[in-house]
C-alpha cells in the first residue's frame, strides 16, 4: 500500500472522531443520483479540457517567437519583486485557512507548524493537482507529527476548502455587479446578465452565512458528519479568501502589458472565472486551460505579450513556492531526524 493510499484510508477510519452525529442536522444524500452527477462532471471536465486544448492551440500557432522573447526582454524587475510580494501576501493568507480551521477544531498546534503545513501543501497541491489527496498527504505528514489526528486532518482540508470558494465568490459576486459593462465586452453577456450572475453568486455566499448563523451547524454526508464554523470564523474565512485571491490576481495584473487596459476589479472577476475553470477541469494547476481563458478574455493585449506574462506569473506564483515547498518538507525531515539521531547518541551516553 502506498503512503497516499494509506492516508486516505487512515482519514476515513478516523473521521467519526471528529465528524460526530449529533442531530439536527443537514443531510446530504447519495445513491444513484452520486454515479450520474460524477459522470456529468467527468464529461464536462473532458470538455472543458478539449476546448481549451483547441483554443490554446490555435493561439499559439499565431505566437512570434522573436515577440515572445522581446516581451520577456521588456519586463522590468519591478515587475517580477512585485509579483513576488503578492504572490507572499497570497500564501501568507493561505497559512491563514489552515489557523481558522484549527482554532475551530480547538487543535493546540503552534503557528511555525501551521504555516509549514499550510504553505507546503498549497504549493505542491497548486501544482500537481488533485488537492484532496496531494494537499491532504502533506498535512498528515506534517501535523500527524504535532499529535493531530487524521480525522481531524480531513476535516481541517473541508473548512480551508471552504474558505476558498468563499474568497472566490466574493470576489466574482462583487466583480460581476460593479464591472458588468466592463465584463459585458469580454464575455459578451447582456450587462443585465452578467448583473444577476453576480447576485446569484453573493446570495449563495450569503444563504451560507445565514446557515453558519444557526446554533446547529453540521452537515452529514453519507457517513460523515461535520460541524462548520461559525459566523464570527466564516467572515474571517471570507476575509482570508478574498484577501488571497485578489494576491494572486494582482501577481499577474502587474506582470500584463501596459496596453491590456484592463481595470482591477475587472480583472480579478475574469480571473476567479479562469482558475474555477481550471479546477473544474482537474487539470494540475490549471494548466492550460487558465491560460486559454485568459489569452481570449483579455483581447486589447498582443498575444505573444500576454503569454509571456502568463508564463512568467506561472513560474512565479506556482513554480517557485513548489520547489521553495519541496526544499523545506526535506530540511525539515533532515532536522528532525538529526535530533532523533542525537537524543539516541545522549542516551547512549547516559
Amino acid at each position: 500500500m502506498n503512503g497516499t493510499q494509506w492516508v486516505i484510508e487512515e482519514a476515513i477510519s478516523a473521521m467519526g472522531e471528529v465528524l460526530r452525529p449529533d442531530p439536527p442536522e443537514t443531510e446530504i444524500t447519495g445513491g444513484s443520483s452520486q454515479n450520474v452527477w460524477r459522470m456529468v462532471g467527468l464529461i464536462a471536465s473532458i470538455a472543458i479540457i478539449a476546448l481549451s486544448i483547441f483554443v490554446l492551440a490555435r493561439t499559439l500557432n499565431k505566437i512570434d517567437m522573436g515577440e515572445l522573447r522581446a516581451a520577456f526582454q521588456r519586463t522590468r524587475l519591478e515587475q517580477f519583486l512585485m509579483a513576488g510580494g503578492f504572490t507572499a501576501v497570497s500564501y501568507v493568507a493561505l497559512t491563514g485557512y489552515d489557523a481558522l480551521a484549527l482554532r475551530h477544531l480547538r487543535a493546540n498546534i503552534p503557528f511555525s507548524i501551521t504555516a509549514l503545513g499550510s504553505f507546503t501543501s498549497y504549493a505542491i497541491s497548486f501544482t500537481l493537482g488533485f488537492p484532496l489527496v496531494t494537499g491532504g498527504a502533506v498535512r498528515f505528514w506534517t501535523y500527524a507529527r504535532a499529535g493531530l489526528s487524521a480525522g481531524k486532518v480531513a476535516s481541517l482540508t473541508i473548512i480551508a476548502g471552504i474558505t476558498f470558494w468563499l474568497g472566490m465568490g466574493t470576489v466574482l459576486g462583487l466583480g460581476m455587479i460593479s464591472q458588468a459593462e466592463a465584463i459585458a465586452d469580454l464575455n459578451q453577456f447582456k450587462v443585465d446578465l452578467n448583473i444577476t450572475i453576480g447576485l446569484g453568486v453573493l446570495a449563495v455566499v450569503f444563504a451560507y452565512l445565514i446557515f453558519v448563523s444557526r446554533n446547529r451547524r453540521r452537515v452529514r454526508w453519507q457517513k460523515f458528519r461535520l460541524e462548520l464554523p461559525g459566523l464570527p470564523v466564516t467572515l474571517g474565512q471570507m476575509l482570508l479568501g478574498a484577501i488571497d485571491v485578489c494576491a494572486g490576481a494582482a501577481a499577474l495584473f502587474v506582470l500584463l502589458p501596459p496596453e491590456h487596459g484592463m481595470a482591477f476589479l475587472t480583472f480579478a472577476a475574469v480571473y476567479v472565472f479562469a482558475v474555477m475553470l481550471g479546477i473544474a477541469s482537474h487539470a494540475p494547476g490549471g494548466i492550460g486551460i487558465f491560460e486559454a481563458t485568459m489569452l481570449k478574455a483579455i483581447p486589447n493585449a498582443s498575444t505573444s505579450a500576454l503569454l509571456a506574462s502568463l508564463l512568467m506569473f506561472r513560474m512565479v506564483y506556482y513554480v517557485a513556492p513548489f520547489i521553495l515547498a519541496l526544499a523545506l518538507l526535506g530540511a525539515n525531515e533532515i532536522s528532525r531526524r538529526w535530533q532523533g539521531l542525537r537524543s539516541a547518541m545522549d542516551e547512549t551516553e547516559e
